[in-house]
Order: C-alpha cells, then sequence, then structure tokens
C-alpha cells in the first residue's frame, strides 16, 4: 500500500484549531504532510486518493474509559476484537482500564499489552496502570516503573480509593511523575448494595438505589487533595447536576482539574431501565433527566472535558440475571460517536465542542500527540457521514459481548472510514448494511 495518502473534498473539522472548512489533507508515511483548508491539494505521484464528497474530516476518537477481557477473560473481550469495534465506531486510540486478571500493576504487564496490541488490534491500545496494588486501595504501585513501561495515565478502574490519606499519598507521588490520576467516585459505603439510581423510579421498582452523594462527598474530597498536592486529576464519571456544580467552581482555581462523562449519561437516563432491563445496569448508574440535562449543560460549559465510551463488556450468563443480582457495564465502543452526535443533531451542543471531548481534549489530558489535524500529527483521522441514518443491530456488533444499551437504537451518523498511522483500519463498505 502506498505510504502517501490524499484525502480530497472533505469537510475538515479540527477541534484543536477550531477549523470547520472545506479542505483536503495529505498524509506521508503515517504523518499528517499538509493540511489545505479551502484549498486543494495537488495529488503526488503514485498516491493513494480517498475522495470524502463531503463527508466530514476529523481527528480519530480518543476514548478514555475501555474495558477489555484481555488478559484472563478473553471469551468478554480481546485486544483484537476491542479493536475492531474500536476502528468501527471511529475511535483510533483508547485508555484500556487495568481491571483485568491479573491486574495491570506491574511495570512487565504493561509491557506486556503493549506489545501484543500492536501485533492484534488495529487502533491504539495505552494501558492505564493501576494506583494501587490488585486494586485493592491498600498499597501504591511502582509509579515510575509504570510510566516507564508505557502507562499513559493511573486509575483504579472501576474500584474507589476510600481512604483519604491513601489516595493524598497516591495524588503526591503522581504529581512528582507528571502522571494523570483517573479516579472513579464512589462512597462505597452510601453505594453499598444500591444498584440504580435513588429516587421514585427505584422505589416502583422496588430496587436499593444509589444517592447523588455518593458520588459528589468523594468528588468534594478529591477536589480537594487534588489542590494540596498539584496533580493532574481527572475525575473518571461524572452523572449527576451537583456533581458539574463543584467542578465548575473548583476550576475556577485550579487549572489541573479534568473530568469526563459517559455517553450512557449524556444520552439515556433511569427511565430507560424500564421493566428491568439489565443492560442499563451501570456503574455509575444512569440519573434522572434533570440530571442528564445538567450534565450536558456541565459538557456546554467546559465544565466537562470529555466523552467516553466506558466500553464493558460482559457475557450473557452475568447479564441475563435479576437486575439486582446482574453485572454492571454496557459496550460503547461501535456507538459512541453515533450516540455523542445526538447531541448535535438536538441543537444542544455544537458539533466542535461534541469532537472536542473525543479528540483533542483527551489528548491534552493525557498528554498525546493525536488528536489534531495539523502537520506532524500521527494521521489517525475518519471520515464520517453526519447525516446517516442506521439501526444498532445486535448481530453486526464486533465487540465478542454484545451487552450495548443501544440496542434497537435508530442513530445518524456513521464512520465510512477510520484511519490508524495513515492506513485504513477500516471502510463502510466492509458491511453488507444498507441504509435504514
Amino acid at each position: 500500500m502506498s505510504s502517501v495518502l490524499l484525502i480530497k473534498n472533505a469537510r475538515i473539522v479540527d477541534p484543536a484549531s477550531g477549523m470547520d472548512s472545506p479542505g483536503a489533507v495529505l498524509v506521508r508515511d503515517g504523518v499528517i504532510a499538509e493540511a489545505a483548508y479551502g484549498q486543494t491539494i495537488a495529488t503526488p505521484e503514485g498516491a493513494q486518493v480517498i475522495d470524502a464528497r463531503g463527508l466530514i474530516l476529523s481527528p480519530g476518537l480518543i476514548d478514555m474509559r475501555v474495558f477489555t477481557g484481555e488478559p484472563g477473560k478473553e471469551y468478554r473481550e480481546t485486544l483484537q476484537s476491542a479493536g475492531e469495534a474500536a476502528a468501527a465506531g471511529g475511535v483510533t486510540s483508547f485508555v484500556m482500564m487495568p481491571d483485568t486478571a491479573p491486574v495491570v500493576d506491574d511495570g512487565a504487564l504493561v509491557d506486556f499489552l503493549i506489545r501484543r496490541a500492536k501485533a492484534t488490534s488495529k487502533v491504539n491500545v495505552l494501558p492505564a496502570a493501576a494506583m494501587t496494588k490488585g486494586l485493592a486501595g491498600q498499597e501504591i504501585t511502582e509509579f515510575g516503573l509504570l510510566q516507564e513501561a508505557g502507562a499513559v495515565c493511573l486509575t483504579d478502574g472501576r474500584h474507589s480509593v476510600q481512604s483519604s490519606s491513601m489516595l493524598r499519598t497516591i495524588m503526591s507521588y503522581a504529581a512528582n511523575y507528571g502522571l494523570t490520576v483517573v479516579h472513579h467516585l464512589s462512597d462505597d459505603g452510601l453505594t453499598s448494595d444500591g444498584v440504580m439510581n435513588e429516587g421514585l423510579f427505584a422505589t416502583v421498582l422496588g430496587l436499593k438505589g444509589i444517592p447523588r452523594e455518593a458520588e459528589t462527598i468523594p468528588l468534594a474530597r478529591d477536589l480537594q487533595l487534588a489542590a494540596l498536592t498539584g496533580v493532574r486529576y481527572h475525575a473518571a464519571q461524572i452523572s449527576c447536576a451537583a456533581s458539574v456544580e463543584l467542578l465548575a467552581a473548583a476550576k475556577k482555581r485550579n487549572r489541573n482539574v479534568t473530568a469526563g462523562v459517559s455517553i450512557n449519561n449524556l444520552a439515556l437516563n433511569e427511565n430507560d431501565i424500564g421493566r428491568y432491563r439489565t443492560f442499563f445496569k451501570l456503574s455509575t448508574p444512569l440519573r434522572s433527566e434533570d440530571d442528564r440535562q445538567a450534565v450536558i449543560e456541565g459538557l456546554r460549559s467546559g465544565a466537562i472535558d470529555t466523552i467516553h465510551s466506558d466500553h464493558d463488556p460482559q457475557d450473557t450468563e452475568v447479564k441475563r440475571q435479576p437486575f439486582a443480582e446482574a453485572s454492571d457495564g454496557a459496550i460503547g465502543l461501535e456507538t459512541l460517536l453515533a450516540a455523542a452526535l445526538r447531541l448535535v443533531h438536538s441543537g444542544q451542543v455544537e458539533l466542535l465542542a461534541v469532537l472536542r471531548a473525543m479528540t483533542s481534549r483527551p489528548a491534552e489530558i493525557l498528554g498525546l500527540a493525536a488528536g489534531r489535524i495539523a502537520p506532524g500529527a500521527p494521521a489517525d483521522l475518519i471520515l464520517f457521514d453526519l447525516d446517516y441514518p442506521w439501526q444498532v443491530n445486535e448481530k453486526a456488533i464486533r465487540s465478542r459481548s454484545r451487552n450495548t444499551s443501544f440496542e434497537g437504537a435508530r442513530l445518524a451518523g456513521k464512520v465510512m472510514y477510520t484511519l490508524v498511522g495513515g492506513q485504513i483500519v477500516y471502510t463502510h463498505s466492509e458491511e453488507n448494511q444498507g441504509r435504514d
């Protein structure tokens, strides 16, 4: 395949520069060589050419929260199957959570995952390392060795460090290494055996609720410790109005604070659980419609920085259980972009802002060279049709698991090409799927 690729007649949307203009992009040896706005680029001899015909060309998505089954539970998801799902969804890089078997708390395992991903995955896999050994919240890991091996950030994944003293130690050491701490917010005493948002609907269903304070209390603590230690802190998942208020206030005082939101909490609410539908049993739980609107406003205002899939493959046996006994989690790599574009189609958030939350902003937080369309940047790019209508079909899902919260959903916006390092790793023509 040619090492020179020209994408012409595209609508280039680059959140990093704020550009939204017709143009062309030239890729050479896996790197963007030239980006021309409002003009064309002469076709180099021997170049491969993609005529975008008005499709949107943007940086590939960077998903900051993805769980896989490999190593340990490959029947749920492998790095290869996650890569295929990511490529189909326009995700060119994803941060892999350390919740595996064994836990990613050792530099040798980080190195193994990087090599394994290069050999099997179509997209860039960025391992996150555990903050505490075994994700137990009791003893910190070797941050320096993990960073040296290639870990992009520190997190305990689904787990939340309960001890303020331990978290202060983690943040202090992480600040010394310049590592970002990504923390899941859960006061385990308040979360307890709750299974959905605390409120009237939980009472009607006869299910134990999780109060919003299970998120806001640890968030308030974390924000104070982040200011104390000077660490780069990222609140993993925000789901309620009170958390948005806390973040907005903290950001006025501390530029090192950022936050993410799951596409599930942006696109769905507690009512989607319906009659005990376990694919909607998530952590953090789906909240009220008022909370959903508050996090959308938080995204629009900048209180929330990133959107992620919270891709969490679970097999049929642990999902087809009574709601209270089923495992948390839903897959989301393939539906991330289209579900996020709901906000654009509804007029709630501008296209540039939605894409920024999935491209340039995650890249800034993680210190990546990707996430922008500029000479010298990696040619991790996607071409998508903003208005392409389609319906989520379980049989077409590339993930090894099928636990999607968007089964049967009608969406608008479809990835037509995905490029990683200048190589085409997905084209829509590979599917035998017409317009719905």
